[in-house]
């Protein structure tokens, strides 16, 4: 049986086979599939090329590689057992670099480093700085590969410290379409179970899968990802806001409504912040009402959308077969769904809103640009008349207005295509 590889695979590709002008980044949130990709793509180029794949969390890496002076010689241990443990781990990171250079310097083809979870070593953007910019004025002929499972600190280093220096390869939640060929997923499984492709061998057993969701997911997401990168004086708020969120997908939710559901809720600037980590860190968006003035967008309440609806079913409570036997809650399942899979396959000029006026709705309008495509999700769900989308359509002329479920265009052929797909003409 073939092995599945995402279509991401050939960005990588791509740019370890050119000369390297930038670090390779490649980011998404946790469980998405970043090391799995990475190890595809050294068994690719290791026929043609050299490469070191160097976990950082892992005990081995801890001993200093074979490298130049001033790692050998005979007090070598002596010396490396006497630095603190950061001052170890940077001189590791940098003897490991050094090594590479050597190979590089010695191979045709140039060699690859890949350094995987190495925000666990202190200061490392600024180390990788230092190096980076060192190997482009000698015009060393190494690639370095970074990939890390915190998405919040990741961003932050390569933005902060690295601008100008890096070209990301961007990985998001698994699609319906990922799910299916590597899993065998139909789409009422999709729905459900989401695009955790780690979850995915547990969803015969959703006692077993709704663990490991909010226990192996979840959980450390929220206090490695967020509580420990992030200032966040209220923790319990940001976890409970985290719940609401799971809860109340699909619906529009004042801040003020948020407040009386919320205890210790502080202020609706607290909870505007607190969702935007939860964005951040691939979990929960809030999107914003489409209005034709920017300067309006921001005051507006946000709609709640899990970005994997994984999310949702695992904290519902609900078994697969009881969901399914809910069309309010299978309902606003479709919706989320619908809002996930444009969130997450939009590229970075797109913004993502919803429409509201007086009892007209519009669940989801994609920007780029000046152009917009807008979508209204069908369902089971008990909702207000469709004319919100004929509305929206005669006063703000999208390029391309679509009803997704029954009389309009199937659930399974929009999860099929990226955000971008909409903005093509015909």
């Amino acid at each position: 049986m073939a092995v599945f590889q995402r279509k991401q695979i050939s960005a990588v590709l791509k740019r370890l086979n050119e000369s390297p002008r930038w670090l390779v980044f490649i980011n998404g949130p946790r469980q998405c599939g970043k090391t799995t990709l990475i190890r595809q793509t050294l068994n690719q180029i290791g026929q043609t090329k050299r490469y070191r794949y160097l976990a950082v969390d892992k005990p081995e890496p801890r001993a200093i590689p074979s490298a130049p002076e001033p790692w050998t010689g005979s007090d070598r241990k002596e010396t490396w057992s006497a630095l603190d443990a950061e001052e170890r781990d940077g001189r590791w990171l940098v003897s490991a670099w050094e090594l590479a250079r050597l190979e590089a310097a010695q191979s045709e083809q140039g060699f690859v480093l890949v350094f995987d979870e190495i925000q666990k070593i202190p200061n490392w953007s600024e180390l990788v700085k230092g190096l980076w910019d060192t190997d482009r004025w000698e015009n060393c002929s190494l690639h370095v590969v970074l990939l890390g499972s915190a998405p919040l600190l990741m961003q932050r280093g390569m933005k902060e410290s690295l601008a100008g220096r890096f070209e990301s390869v961007r990985l998001t939640h698994w699609s319906y379409d990922e799910m299916a060929e590597a899993f065998g997923f139909d789409l009422n499984q999709y729905l459900y179970f989401g695009g955790y492709p780690g979850a995915a061998p547990l969803a015969s057993e959703q006692t077993r899968w709704r663990g490991y969701i909010t226990e192996t997911l979840v959980e450390p997401n929220i206090e490695r990802d967020i509580l420990a990168l992030e200032r966040v004086d209220k923790p319990a708020l940001l976890k409970r806001l985290f719940d609401l969120s799971a809860e109340f997908s699909s619906e529009i939710l004042a801040y003020n409504k948020m407040l009386g559901q919320l205890a210790d809720a502080g202020n609706t600037t607290t909870l505007a912040r607190y969702l935007t980590l939860l964005e951040q860190a691939g979990l929960v968006a809030g999107l914003l009402k489409y209005e034709g003035l920017r300067r309006r967008r921001r005051a507006s309440s946000p709609k709640l959308n899990v970005l994997n609806t994984a999310l949702m079913s695992a904290y519902s409570g609900y078994s697969f077969a009881e969901a399914r036997a809910d069309r309010t809650f299978w309902g606003r399942l479709v919706e989320s769904a619908v809002g996930a899979h444009l969130f997450n396959t939009k590229t970075p000029e797109m913004s993502l809103y919803y429409w509201r006026y007086k009892s007209n709705e519009v669940d989801f309008v994609l920007e780029s640009g000046r152009r917009l495509a807008a979508f209204e999700v069908k369902s089971g769900r008990l909702r207000s008349q469709p004319r919100g989308l004929e509305r929206f359509t005669n006063h703000f002329k999208p390029m391309k207005s679509i009803l997704v479920g029954p009389d309009g265009l199937a659930l399974g052929e929009l999860l099929s295509h990226p955000a971008s797909h909409w903005f093509e003409t015909p």
